[in-house]
C-alpha cells in the first residue's frame, strides 16, 4: 500500500519495509508568459549616426574654444608684446594675410611628407613581411629595428644635409625614418595575430605561401596596419619639420626659422595651425581609407 508523506515527516528511505514511499510534485514549468525576449539591440540609422558623430565633435570642439578664449584673455590682461605670445586673433590675421607665403612654403612641405610617409610605408611594409615569413631576417633585422628608435632623429638630420644636400631628399629620408618604426612594429604583429585555425585549414586546402597571405594573413592584419600608418601620419609632419630646420631652401619649417629672426611669433603660430592642419587631414585620409579596405568593420559600428 503507498501512501503519500506527510508534509514536515523524513522522506522514506529506498528498500524500507512498511515505510512510506514519497511522491514529489514535479517542479512547475515557467509560463511562457513570463520569458522575457532577450534585448535586441537597435540599429541606428544614418541620421542618428551622424547625430552621434557630431556629439562627438563637439566636446573638443568646445574644449578648443575655451582654449582660445582664455589665450586671448591671458594675452589681454596681462598685456603681453605680440613677439612674445601674439593673440588668436593676431594669427588668424596673419593667416589671411600672408596666405600666399604660407601656401607657398606648404606646398614643399606637403610633397616631402607625403613622399616620406609613402616610403615609410612601402619599405615598412616589406620588411614586416620578410621578418614574419624569415626566423633569420627576425633574428638579424627586428633587433635593430626596435634598437633604431633609441637614436635622436634630429641628431641624424646634419648627416642627412652633408650625405643628401639641400634638396627635397634629406627631408624624405627623414619623415620616412620617423613612420617607418610603428608601420613595421604594427604590422608584424597583425601578420602574427592571425588565427591559427584558420591558418591550419589554409594548410589542409594545401594553399600556398601567397595564398595563405592574401586571404588570411593579410585581412587579419588590416587593423594592425592601419592602427601603424594612423601613427606614421600624425608624427610624419615632424620630420619633414625638422629636416627644414636643418637645411633648406623652403618649407614651412625653413618659414619658421626665418620669422623667428625677425622676431615674427605670429608667422611662427601660423605655420604651426596648417602643420597641425597638415597632420589631420593625412589621418582622416587614412581613416578613410581604412573604412574603404574594411567595409566589414562598418557593420559592427551598428
Amino acid at each position: 500500500m503507498l501512501l503519500r508523506a506527510k508534509e514536515g515527516s523524513a522522506p522514506a528511505k529506498p528498500g524500507g519495509g512498511g515505510e512510506a514511499e514519497v511522491f514529489q510534485r514535479p517542479a512547475r514549468a515557467p509560463d511562457v508568459s513570463e520569458r522575457r525576449p532577450a534585448a535586441v539591440p537597435k540599429r541606428t540609422n544614418g541620421a542618428g549616426r551622424a547625430s552621434s558623430r557630431a556629439r562627438d565633435y563637439a566636446t573638443p570642439a568646445l574644449l578648443l574654444l575655451f582654449f582660445l578664449v582664455l589665450w586671448q584673455a591671458a594675452v589681454a590682461v596681462f598685456a603681453l608684446p605680440h613677439y612674445i605670445l601674439p593673440s588668436p586673433i593676431l594669427v588668424f590675421q596673419t593667416l589671411g594675410q600672408s596666405w600666399e607665403i604660407l601656401l607657398f612654403h606648404a606646398g614643399r612641405t606637403l610633397v616631402e611628407v607625403l613622399a616620406g610617409f609613402g616610403a615609410a610605408l612601402a619599405a615598412g611594409f616589406v620588411l614586416a613581411v620578410g621578418i614574419t615569413y624569415s626566423r633569420a631576417l627576425r633574428r638579424a633585422l627586428y633587433p635593430l629595428v626596435i634598437a633604431s628608435q633609441t637614436i635622436p632623429v634630429i641628431a641624424i638630420a646634419p648627416l642627412l644635409v652633408i650625405w643628401f644636400g639641400y634638396d627635397m631628399m634629406p627631408k624624405v629620408v627623414m619623415t620616412a625614418l620617423i613612420a617607418f618604426f610603428p608601420v613595421v612594429v604594427n604590422t608584424v604583429d597583425g601578420l602574427e595575430a592571425t588565427d591559427p585555425d584558420l591558418l591550419d585549414l589554409m594548410r589542409l586546402l594545401q594553399a600556398d605561401w601567397w595564398q595563405t597571405f592574401r586571404k588570411a594573413r593579410f585581412p587579419a592584419a588590416l587593423p594592425f596596419i592601419f592602427s601603424g600608418l594612423k601613427i606614421a601620419a600624425a608624427i610624419s609632419v615632424i620630420g619633414a619639420v625638422i629636416g627644414e630646420w636643418v637645411g633648406a631652401d623652403r618649407g614651412l619649417g625653413f618659414l619658421m626659422i626665418r620669422a623667428n629672426a625677425q622676431l615674427r611669433t605670429d608667422l611662427i603660430f601660423a605655420s604651426i595651425v596648417i602643420l597641425s592642419a597638415m597632420g589631420i587631414l593625412l589621418f582622416l585620409a587614412v581613416c578613410a581609407l581604412e573604412r574603404i579596405s574594411m567595409p566589414w568593420e562598418r557593420g559592427n559600428e551598428g
